[in-house]
């Protein structure tokens, strides 16, 4: 009794290890099945499914901020708008302080309408010199006339004298009526060269007369109170004046949201520094950092859905691929990567992939600048 009590306990122990060895097996099969089944799994997955698109949650909303920036100079008198503003394209922003524009306006516009009075005393003294020459021309022919008849008289006078000076010698004339006759003669002389004398400084008058009329008609030649050049200088001197004027009221560029103001009333601010910036909140779009070991399959035109940090996954956005970047983050970098070395590693790189969001999404569902997404592109698509 006592050895087969003993023996027992032995016996049970043994027949426990044979039983343990006996389990071991199917379990070990059992658990090399489920490896398998899960490799399967996984690769059918990855086949079917996995393979029609690819995801990545290291993707930033992005948007094309609108700067803006006055275009003159002077003191901020009025500011209409703080951060976080919504503002609609050609909102009134701010104000500039215009008394200096207004003055130069009101010197431009005195100055347009001092050039037009000159070019309207311009077109009257064309017409003086035009009358001028046209009177220089009418003595002409008045001189022509006076020679005509000075050298009719010369030679009436010249033909008296002769047949005077024919009969002396008869004793018919007597020496009385041959000085007249000399006289006569000297005197149609003088009175022809001086008649020729009159023409020809009337003649030079009329030349001169006529050069005076077109060297002033030249500066109006082919020109209008509109079109000379004098009026369209100071018409643009008035324009420029007018939109240094309009300059002062800064207007929203586009649609958007006021973010990084940094003016103030009272401050002076100059030309082209930044005020303000008008973030395109309806017009923003996503940059994906792809690893590029899964872009191989993407291009242009696929399609994307899209999950924000902001709203969760129950809030889901559509878009589309629209580019890829010129060049990875590295590239890019302030000091970019020096490959170079003894000690170089691989690191998959990234590339930023541009998705389009679509407007009514974004209006119902408003993102902001810099937010998380989780993007996934559909491979099998594109347009």
């Amino acid at each position: 009794m006592t050895d087969e009590a003993q023996g027992s306990p032995a016996g049970n122990a043994g027949d426990a290890s044979v039983l343990g060895k006996n389990r071991r097996k199917p379990l070990l099969l059992g658990l090399g099945a489920a490896v398998i089944g899960v490799a399967v799994l996984y690769g059918a997955y990855d086949v079917f499914i996995g393979s029609r698109s690819v995801s990545t949650d290291n993707a930033y909303v992005g948007g094309d901020n609108a700067q803006v920036t006055p275009l003159t100079s002077g003191r901020v008198v009025e500011v209409l708008v703080t951060d976080t503003q919504p503002v609609k394209k050609g909102q009134l922003l701010f104000r500039i302080e215009d008394a200096d524009q207004r003055i130069a306006l009101e010197q431009a516009e005195a100055e347009l309408a001092s050039a037009q009075r000159t070019y309207g005393q311009s077109l009257a003294n064309n017409r003086a010199l035009g009358a001028s020459a046209d009177a220089s021309d009418a003595q002409i022919a008045s001189a022509k006339a006076k020679l005509a008849s000075a050298q009719a008289t010369l030679t009436k006078a010249q033909a008296d004298y002769g047949r005077r000076a024919a009969l002396v010698g008869s004793g018919a004339v007597s020496a009385e009526d041959l000085t007249t006759a000399r006289e006569a003669l000297a005197s149609a002389k003088a009175a022809e060269g001086e008649a020729r004398a009159m023409l020809a400084q009337m003649e030079a008058a009329a030349v001169s007369a006529r050069r005076q009329e077109d060297a002033s008609v030249a500066i109006t030649q082919g020109t209008t109170l509109s079109t000379a050049p004098q009026i369209r200088q100071a018409q643009a001197k008035v324009d420029q004046a007018k939109l240094d004027l309009e300059r002062t009221i800064v207007r929203a560029p586009i649609d958007g949201v006021i973010a990084k103001r940094a003016i103030q009333v009272g401050q002076k601010v100059q030309a082209g520094n930044v005020a303000m910036t008008v973030v395109p909140v309806g017009q923003l779009y996503v940059d994906a950092n792809f690893k590029e070991t899964q872009l191989g399959n993407v291009r242009p035109g696929q399609k994307a859905t899209l999950t924000s940090d902001f709203y969760g996954s129950k809030v889901k956005y559509h878009g589309k691929v629209i580019g890829f970047a010129g060049g990875t983050g590295a590239a890019f970098a302030l000091i970019p990567a020096q490959n170079a070395t003894g000690n170089w590693i691989k690191v998959v790189q990234r590339l930023p992939v541009r998705i389009e969001l679509d407007p009514k999404e974004l209006q119902e569902h408003p993102l902001r600048i810099g937010l998380s997404m989780d993007a996934e592109v559909e491979l099998t698509d594109a347009d």
